[in-house]
Formats: C-alpha cells, structure tokens, sequence
C-alpha cells in the first residue's frame, strides 16, 4: 500500500518523558530582529520578485494544469523532502503539519471536507519539484497591483520591487475597483493559488476558498485589504480565521502515530478524488 510506504520512514514517539514545547500563540508567526536569518532572507526575495508581470506569468505556464499527473498520495509521498524557508515555526518532516492540521480539525467534530482541507491544504508546494525557487511558491501571499500593505511581514522589503515604480500599482485600488473581489484579484504566486486550481472541481466552495487564500494573513489575520473584498469575500472570511487555528497553532514537535490513521485518510480522499488529478 502506497501510503503505508511512505509513512514507514517515520517513527511515532509516545515516550511520556520526551514531551515537546508547547508554544503559546504569541510565540508564532514572530516576524521581526528576531526571525531566523534564512526566513528574513525568504521575504526579501519574495517581495523583491513577485511583481504583476512575474504572477501573470505563472498563471499562464500552471493553469492549464499540465505537468503532471498523479493522486493525493502520491503528491504526500514526494511533500516530506521540502523545507519551507519561510516557516519559523515547524521543525518536524512537513507530513507531519498536514495530518496535524487534520487531526485537531476532526478531534473538534467538523465535516469532513474541512478535516481533508487541513490534510492536503498545503500540497501545492510541490510546485518546488517543478523547478520554482521557494520565494515563489511558499510564505504570505498578497495581491499585486495595487499598493502594498503594513500588515504584510517585512513590507520594508518591497522597496526593491520594480512595481514600486509603476505609479498605479501603488494606489490603494490599483488596477482593481472597490470591493470588486479577490477572484479578480492577482495574488502573489504560490502555493496556494496553484493548488486552489488543481482540487477546485472536487471540494465544497468554501473547502476550496481556504485553499486558495489560507496564506493571506494579512487579510485573515489583520483585517488589510477590505476595499477589495466583496461580501461574500467579507463572509468568507470566517472560515479562513477557522482554519487558521488549526493550521498555525498544530504546528508543534509533537509527534503521532501516522501508521494508525491510514485507513480514515484513505477513505477519506477516496471519497472526494479520483486516483489521478491533473497537476
């Protein structure tokens, strides 16, 4: 069974003495003098590189969905070999983040799509194994084009991105309109956009809503970028905050008995996949 192959490299440690850290909420997302040399280094790529012309770009070449073929567990099988540069707070195999995520969810008895969202929420990383640099695929998203804001982590860094000197894009609506939505809203490239594509045909709404805007902590987490949102965008914006509880504050060096969930999770994707999506 594939996902037993892949799970049989980690090791579950029930040792009582060997109990981890367990982080108050303040202790996560520490963006500041602080943050590790590497995760600084992340961002100031990423805000220097991620212009409109770049995003533009990216959906053109990943969109029509072409690079590969494969299901759900195959995408888990090859997801453990990245480090995400810009993640501060995660020091565990990456596997272990997703089914974290998932287990809180359904320990707390929510449906089952938003249990399978915590489960492959963060997939679209793969496109590092596509060749992209992480500044492109990982960290917080935003829009692009219109102007950036104080919200974002380490915003300072976008000094050095050539948008800067285009004048529309840093207004406060830019090339968009108020309240016009963030579907015709550009978003930095990443992760998130990329596997919002892939999955978006076999989830509820709301599962693929979290999907493609889990990353834009600016908006979730501090309240930025209001004048773009529709109201069902305004909505919306519970269930990212709900999911931003389980998916940030799982993220802790406790270690689970992966071995023991396999046959939930397989029933569980077999239930809203088929065996090959397109990637």
């Amino acid at each position: 069974m594939l996902l037993a192959l892949i799970l049989s490299t980690l090791v579950c440690i029930n040792d009582s003495e060997d109990k981890p850290h367990v982080k108050s909420k303040e202790e996560y997302r520490v963006y500041d003098e602080t943050t590790p040399e590497q995760v600084k280094d992340f961002y100031r790529l990423n805000h220097t590189h991620q212009t409109v012309d770049f995003v533009l770009k990216k959906e053109k070449e990943y969109l029509p969905l072409r690079h590969k073929k494969m299901g759900i567990w195959e995408a888990l099988s090859i997801f453990d070999t990245l480090v995400d540069e810009s993640d501060p707070d995660l020091g565990l195999p990456q596997r272990y983040h997703l089914f974290q995520t998932a287990e809180a969810i359904r320990r707390d008895g929510y449906p089952r799509w938003l249990i399978l969202t915590g489960l492959i929420h963060d997939l679209g990383k793969l496109l590092t194994f596509f060749g992209e640099s992480q500044w492109a695929v990982v960290g917080d998203t935003f829009p692009v084009g219109c102007a950036y804001s104080e919200r974002i982590v380490f915003p300072e860094y976008f000094n050095a991105n050539p948008d800067k000197e285009v004048p529309i894009y840093q207004t406060k609506y830019g090339i968009y309109s108020e309240g016009c939505g963030l579907f015709n809203v550009h978003m930095s490239w990443g992760h998130d956009e990329y596997l919002y594509q892939v999955v978006k045909n076999y989830l509820p709404f709301e599962a693929s809503y979290i999907i493609r805007y889990h990353s834009f902590y600016s908006a979730h987490l501090h309240g930025a970028y209001k004048h773009l949102m529709s109201e069902k965008d305004k909505e919306m914006l519970w269930w990212l905050e709900l999911f931003r509880r389980y998916d940030l504050y799982s993220k802790t060096e406790e270690k689970i008995d992966l071995d023991s969930l396999i046959p939930y999770y397989e029933d569980l994707i077999s239930e809203f996949f088929p065996s090959e999506l397109d990637w």
